[in-house]
């Protein structure tokens, strides 16, 4: 056997090594996603669920994307008692459009909420200034992003699942709005970094500490955000949703992270920079886990996301070659296989995307090319904390 075959084999044999529990442990969770609890949908309200749901937006700076959240809120029914919109001092005319629509339905309610304490972050501190703004006699508080389009129907279908089935906190995954060749290309890739880590959408068998939370939409129990006291255990997280929510399932609660994308539709971001710079920042999820869970989930990703299209063109070269060892054609093997099941999960995630508005939609299926460079986005927000978020600065950890 010749120096190279040799060291073609320990390369591959450190390959397998790397690969093959991560490649377990994503099939553990893969293979969960038959059982997953079903897409919600669109209800119609029962007179039972009258004035029990609060709704907060928190807002700044919002005037180029909240008209169609403010439009989805009005056409919800009376199950929602209030809207309280908690503006952060937007300079865009925000405010103006939240009075207009006031005056088309009074449950609207704007406030202003008061200048950012220490230690908090502002998108927190609005929701927190929301709920404590709110009527004690609505039973749900329901957190909405302005940048979210709620379809009818949408409060009264969280609503019947929480209380049907005992949930004490809901939230949900929407139907993505993308425009953008880049976007379409860098997205997919981006939200399939949480499907490797987290499972789908609708697994409902994650410990506490493995829990998914979507903060665009994150109906809560007020007796148990009272018990939390309010949004104060997630004040100096930029994954706030993420923090509350596992808080919330150590102390008991029934928490779920449920598909939405037939209730639920957001365009969150323009292009892909601004995808890769204002979301790529925030997925780590560094300030809802430990230090040993970050590490080992860029591992996984690193493993079974990252590598299998960088390394599959040398292994298929090597036997093509002649030269490969019976390491390498299992190393070749595995990575065919981790690209199979990265396309079949492309085919996957379809339903949670609105191509309407997209005039080209081939590059989305080009996304697995852009697996390593959400791997690397990935790696470089575990390694920094936010300076900058909405407008606002964070020089250092617990200065606002």
């Amino acid at each position: 056997m010749s120096y190279d075959a040799i060291e073609f084999g320990w390369l591959a044999l450190g390959l397998l090594v790397m690969q093959l529990p991560a490649t377990a442990i994503l099939l553990s969770r893969l293979l969960k996603a038959p059982n997953r609890h079903p897409p919600l949908e669109p209800q119609t309200a029962t007179p039972d669920l009258i004035g029990k749901v609060s709704i907060v937006v928190p807002t700044l700076n919002e005037a180029d994307r909240i008209l169609p959240c403010l439009k989805g809120l009005t056409q919800q029914s009376y199950e929602v008692r209030e809207i309280i919109v908690v503006d952060s001092r937007s300079q865009d005319g925000t405010p103006d459009l939240v009075k207009c629509a006031q005056h088309k339905d009074p449950r609207f309610r704007l406030i202003t909420d008061d200048p950012l304490p220490p230690e908090w972050i502002g998108r927190p501190w609005a929701l927190h200034t929301g709920f404590l703004n709110s009527s004690e006699q609505s039973e749900w508080i329901l957190g909405i992003d302005a940048d979210t389009q709620p379809a009818p129907g949408l409060v009264a279908s969280l609503l019947q699942t929480a209380i049907g089935e005992g949930y004490d906190l809901i939230s949900l995954s929407p139907q993505f709005i993308l425009k953008y060749p880049g976007e379409l290309w860098l997205q997919p890739s981006l939200l399939l970094t949480l499907v490797y880590r987290f499972g789908s959408a609708g697994d409902t068998t994650n410990p506490a500490e493995r829990v998914m939370a979507n903060g665009q939409c994150f109906l809560c129990r007020r007796s148990l955000l009272v018990q939390l006291g309010g949004y104060t255990s997630a004040r100096s997280s930029f994954c706030d949703d993420v923090t509350l929510a596992r808080n919330a399932a150590a102390q008991g609660a029934k928490v779920g992270f449920l598909d939405g994308a037939k209730v639920l539709q957001v365009r969150m971001y323009e292009g892909a920079a601004e995808t890769w710079q204002e979301w790529g920042r925030s997925l780590d999820l560094k300030d809802a886990a430990s230090p040993g869970q970050v590490w080992g989930d860029l591992w996984l990703l690193l493993a079974i996301q990252g590598l299998p299209l960088l390394v599959l063109p040398g292994l298929l070269s090597l036997a093509l070659l002649g030269k490969a060892s019976s390491l390498v054609m299992t190393a070749l093997a595995l990575n065919g296989s981790l690209v199979a099941i990265r396309v079949a999960l492309l085919w996957a995630i379809v339903p949670s995307y609105d191509f309407t508005r997209a005039p080209t939609t081939w590059t989305f299926w080009l996304s697995p090319f852009s697996d390593p460079l959400a791997v690397l986005r990935i790696f470089l927000s575990s390694l920094q904390r936010p300076t900058q978020w909405r407008g606002r600065n964070y020089a250092v950890k617990g200065e606002g």
